[in-house]
Order: structure tokens, then C-alpha cells, then sequence
């Protein structure tokens, strides 16, 4: 007897831990739903999807799903075959059931598309639909389809910084300009080649044009914004030392940002630029370092505290398709939305900016006077992964450079860019150009 009472007993508190256990699971699924209702409902979310459950378990809570969409104003739809694309992998889904949460026209986008997917020849193109319509962004779409397939983007190898070569008749008065004037720190000295520091991982790199890959008289179709707090000091000494201003220094209290254009030696645009506190700039601000141009010694600003950040800035014809392009290619997360002009992170401190060409500082041209560079932790394996699958157009394949200081190749962007993407080598010309990017 006491043996039938011990198993009795065994069983009861198994059978009401199991109980316990499937109303806490039922209870996560339903604060779920609730959750992405809400989401659906104000629109952050096209529609939205349930974890992958079994019959049982939407027969259990269907009652309380239906009073969710209801006080959310929604609707729901049981979806017994999730559409198949390559953004999850088909065995998630395999003999279960979706609650789709959604407003009326997007069910029938995602019965449409759940129609025409079968016909697409582009599995990607098909996957990257459904994702938008799930709301997500490029990049979590991206990371979605790097983990179910062998996609990759120039983000998943490793970018250790950015570059930026520009080129001149005179390297030495431009050597003078960026070191003396503007105080940017030499890092490496090739005689045919000088690279400055900007910022932590930001660099700019100035070539004798008799040598490199552009000649000084191309169109000098780029900008560069130099990223300070303090625009009114650099003012009066860019002008103090007689450098040529283009847009005068003029702010105003409610702008997104502020700042003026001077020109360097041959031509070049320099924006000093000040993004402030502003919705245009919510994604941006808390990303930019917590910095003051200001002296530890004396309280002063000072040009030898240098900036915080720079963004290249590059001019297109066709915006729809340069934004595709450095987001689902190379991987980048868009952080601030001007309109007619987008910016994308890089690097910690480097920012790449995409203009309208008809609103911005300079017009489209097919030849430029510059080429923007990606230093690469994982150099070789983004140019296999090019080889292999063509993201985009290769102009130069994988060389060594002289002395075999850095390896390289060079692409090309949809509106005509070159894309340089290297690597620096142990060579005593680059000690401190590496010391420096360990920091």
C-alpha cells in the first residue's frame, strides 16, 4: 500500500509539473503575441509570426490569441504553410503552424508573394522580400541569410577601417597641408604615398597622381567631413591661415548639423562638420565619441586634438540603387536619412555618405580623383568569396604592393567608384601605421 501510495503521489506531482510547465510555455507564446500585435498595430511591423507551433498548442490558445488581435485591432491568420524562402531554414517550420498577426493588405502581400516565390529565380531577392515584409532591415536580413546559406557580405570579413586616397601634382604641399595645417599625425610614408590619421580608424592617404591609380586633372567627385565640436575655432584659423573657404560658417540653432567647406591644395572638398542632437540624427549621436577638442594641458582647443570622426562622402545618380548596393553587398547599417543623402557606419570613427548628385556639392562624373578604401582583417577570403559569386565588378585582382607593404584589390561600386579593399604588412614602413590600428 505504501508503495501504490508513493507512486501515486509520483504521479501527480510529475503530471502537475507538466501541467505547470505547458501553461508557462503557453503563457510565453501568448506575452509574444501580444508584444508583436503591438508592434503590427503601429506599424513598426508589415506582419508578424509566431514561434513554429503544433496544432495542439494553437488549438490552446487560439481563444486568447483572437482577444489579443482584437484589442490591438489586428488581425490573425493560422498559416499551416509557412512560405519558403532561404531567410530560415525549412526544418523550423516542418509540420507546425504560424500565427501570422497583420492588417488586412498585408496578408495579401504575403499571400502574394507566398504565390509568386515558386516562379522567382532569385531565391535572395524572394528571401529579402518576405524579410522586409517582417520589417526587418537590411543588415538583420543579411545576418539571417549568412547563417542559412553561404551569403556573405564585405561586413563579414573583418572591416578594420577605412581609407581614403586622394591625389596630387604636388604631394609635398599636400603632405605640408594635412600634417602642418590641419595636424593629422603621419602614420606611414612611402615617398609616393603619405597616410594620415583622421580619427581612431579613419585615414586618408595622399598619392603622388604621376603614380597612381588616378590622375590629378580627374573630376574630384568626393568630400571629406571632418567631425568636430568645434567649428567656430577651426573657422577663424582655417582663415587665419589663408585657406580658401567655399560655404562660409554660418549656424543655425535648430539644424540637424552645422558646419562650412574649405578646399585643400588641388581642389578637394573638406567639410568640417558638427552632426547635433536632432530626430535626423537619433541613430548617430550616441555612436559618436563622447569627445571635446579641448587641451588637458591648458583647457584650449587645439588642432593637435584633432576629430572624432569623418565621413566620405560620394554623389550618385541612382540613390536606389548605391544604397542596395553598400547595404547588401557590403553590409553597412544606414544611420542617418537626410533624404537626398544617407550615412552609413563603417568603422567605429569612418562614416561613408551617399548624395543625390543633384543636391549635393558635387555632380555624378564617371571618372573620379579618388578611391575608397576598406582595410580587412580577412582579406583573401572576400576576395575568394568575389571571385566566387560576383557582388561586384573586380577592376584590379589581388597583388602585392611595393615591398610587399600591403595586399590589395580593387573593385568597382554601381556608381563608378573604385572600392580598394587591403591589407597593411609588417614592414618597417608601417610599424606605426599597425601600433596605431591596435589601439
Amino acid at each position: 500500500m505504501k508503495l501504490l501510495r508513493y507512486l501515486f503521489i509520483s504521479c501527480f506531482f510529475i503530471l502537475n509539473a507538466c501541467s505547470e510547465k505547458n501553461d508557462d510555455l503557453k503563457h510565453q507564446h501568448l506575452g509574444t503575441l501580444k508584444a508583436f500585435a503591438e508592434m503590427v498595430a503601429a506599424d513598426v511591423k508589415p506582419i508578424a509570426l509566431s514561434e513554429p507551433l503544433s496544432t495542439n498548442e494553437v488549438d490552446d490558445l487560439w481563444a486568447e490569441a483572437l482577444a489579443i488581435a482584437k484589442k490591438y485591432q489586428v488581425e490573425i491568420y493560422r498559416e499551416k504553410d509557412l512560405v519558403k524562402t532561404i531567410l530560415f531554414p525549412e526544418a523550423l517550420t516542418a509540420g507546425k503552424e504560424v500565427l501570422i498577426l497583420h492588417k488586412k493588405e498585408t496578408l495579401d502581400a504575403y499571400l502574394n508573394l507566398k504565390k509568386s516565390i515558386h516562379s522567382s529565380a532569385n531565391e535572395q531577392e524572394a528571401a529579402r522580400s518576405f524579410g522586409r515584409l517582417l520589417g526587418y532591415p537590411n543588415h538583420y536580413i543579411n545576418k539571417l541569410l549568412a547563417e542559412n546559406t553561404s551569403f556573405r557580405t564585405l561586413n563579414d570579413f573583418g572591416i578594420e577601417g577605412t581609407n581614403l586616397f586622394l591625389y596630387y601634382k604636388d604631394l609635398d604641399k599636400a603632405r605640408i597641408f594635412y600634417n602642418e595645417t590641419l595636424g593629422l599625425e603621419i602614420l606611414s610614408d612611402y615617398g609616393f604615398a603619405v597616410t594620415l590619421k583622421i580619427s581612431k580608424d579613419a585615414w586618408v592617404t595622399l598619392v603622388d597622381a604621376e603614380i597612381g591609380r588616378h590622375k590629378a586633372d580627374e573630376p574630384k567627385t568626393v568630400a571629406i567631413a571632418l567631425l568636430t565640436n568645434h567649428l567656430a575655432e577651426w573657422y577663424a584659423y582655417l582663415q587665419d591661415k589663408k585657406v580658401p573657404i567655399k560655404y562660409e560658417y554660418k549656424p543655425k540653432e535648430n539644424n540637424p548639423h552645422d558646419g562650412f567647406v574649405a578646399i585643400d591644395p588641388e581642389g578637394y572638398l573638406l567639410e568640417f562638420e558638427m552632426f547635433k542632437p536632432h530626430p535626423e540624427n537619433e541613430k548617430l549621436i550616441p555612436k559618436l565619441p563622447k569627445y571635446d577638442a579641448t587641451s588637458s594641458d591648458t583647457g584650449k582647443w587645439n588642432i593637435k586634438e584633432g576629430f572624432y570622426g569623418t565621413v566620405t562622402w560620394l554623389y550618385y545618380q541612382d540613390m536606389q540603387e548605391s544604397e542596395k548596393f553598400y547595404e547588401e553587398t557590403i553590409g553597412l547599417k544606414q544611420i542617418v536619412d537626410q533624404g537626398w543623402a544617407k550615412v552609413y557606419q563603417v568603422s567605429e570613427t569612418g562614416y561613408i555618405g551617399l548624395v543625390d548628385e543633384r543636391r549635393g556639392m558635387h555632380n555624378f562624373t564617371e571618372k573620379k580623383g579618388t578611391s575608397v578604401s576598406f582595410l580587412l582583417k580577412d582579406l583573401e577570403g572576400w576576395y575568394e568569396y568575389v571571385k566566387i559569386n560576383e557582388p561586384l565588378p573586380i577592376i584590379k585582382e589581388m597583388y602585392s604592393g611595393k615591398e610587399e607593404r600591403y595586399k590589395a584589390f580593387v573593385g568597382m561600386d554601381p556608381g563608378m567608384y573604385f572600392l580598394e579593399f587591403n591589407r597593411f604588412l609588417p614592414h618597417p614602413d608601417n610599424d606605426k601605421l599597425l601600433q596605431s590600428m591596435k589601439k
